[in-house]
């Protein structure tokens, strides 16, 4: 299992998504941009910001 903490990117935030790959947290991180951050679209950079915060849970 693998986990993001939006915290390292989005100062304050304590939203955790986690997934059996990075694809899938990286779809869970942007599903939670979306409806917490109100972000329509995840820019690259932080598709790599939350890429290089992605631990093992």
């Amino acid at each position: 299992m693998k986990q993001f903490a939006c915290g390292t990117v989005v100062p304050g935030c304590e939203g955790v998504v986690t997934g059996a790959t990075d694809d899938d947290v990286l779809a869970a991180a942007a599903a939670h941009a979306a409806s917490v951050h109100g972000m329509a679209d995840v820019p690259d950079e932080v598709v790599e910001a939350i890429r290089a915060g992605i631990t093992d849970a």
